[in-house]
């Protein structure tokens, strides 16, 4: 009986911690991009960012869906990133030397959506 009763709260004590240390957050924002190559370079720099657990960015809405571990990294930390891979955000520019070294192709300031 002893051991039921130790495994029943070691069980519920595993189950609750875990329930603690994840908070799950689903989020879209726009992030500015035209074509393939942009979405290939923001959804694999996005999903790299600790925290993050799915991203997916859409060309034709410029929309990225993200869910993301709000424990572990806030939302503005996440846009800042971004912005780090040359892509701005609707809180953040993308650095001109980051934007400049895009290939012509993902330049979104000047291409249009292919």
């Amino acid at each position: 009986m002893k051991y039921i009763i130790t495994l029943s709260l070691l069980f519920s004590t595993i189950v609750f911690s875990q329930e603690n240390s994840s908070k799950s957050e689903n989020v879209t924002f726009t992030v500015q991009g035209v074509c393939s190559m942009c979405k290939a370079r923001i959804e694999t720099g996005v999903i790299r960012i600790k925290g993050v657990k799915y991203a997916n960015w859409d060309v034709l809405s410029n929309k990225i869906s993200l869910i993301y571990n709000s424990k572990k990294i806030k939302i503005d930390d996440i846009h800042k990133k971004i912005s780090l891979l040359g892509h701005s955000t609707e809180k953040y520019e993308a650095p001109e030397e980051i934007y400049n070294s895009l290939p012509e192709c993902c330049r979104y300031k000047t291409n249009q959506p292919h």
